[in-house]
């Protein structure tokens, strides 16, 4: 299984926290990073996406094809978020569009076994990928990347 992170680009500092909309500057970081996956995320990817209208904006430069997923809104927890994409037994890729903290947290959990905080630069992706190798499963880190390194 495919399970790829995306925190949203950057976005205005408003109230209410779920009506925040992306900057010029998170506009331009969510394209970059959506051409930039386009290409390259396996065929039927599940995109699972925050309500929050930033995360909402983040995907939408990649797809208008995505599920709105309340279980992984701004106080989502990792727990929750793995559960939503049904890792590591769903098979597939699924995309997850989210935030802070949680995102670092899942990221940490996936490498480490304990959901430590983690800090994921917004825009930025992390994909991991899940095999059995000798009996034996693996997480493995395939990419790390945020939007000023493409």
């Amino acid at each position: 299984m495919e399970l790829i992170l995306w925190r949203h680009a950057e976005a205005a500092d408003t109230v209410p926290d779920s009506a925040r909309a992306l900057t010029e500057k998170g506009l331009r970081q969510a394209e970059h990073m959506a051409n930039f996956l386009a290409p390259r995320l396996p065929a039927h990817t599940r995109i699972l996406v925050s309500p929050a209208l930033r995360a909402q904006q983040t995907a939408a430069a990649l797809s208008k094809h995505f599920i709105t997923a309340p279980n992984i809104d701004v106080h989502s927890t990792p727990e929750k978020a793995i559960a939503t994409a049904g890792w590591p037994m769903a098979g597939g890729a699924v995309l997850l569009v989210g935030h802070q903290p949680w995102l670092g947290e899942l990221a940490a959990l996936l490498m480490t076994g304990h959901p430590e905080y983690w800090s994921i630069k917004k825009g930025a992706v992390w994909w991991f990928s899940r095999r059995e190798r000798e009996g034996d499963y693996q997480t493995l880190l395939r990419l790390a990347i945020t939007p000023e390194q493409l």
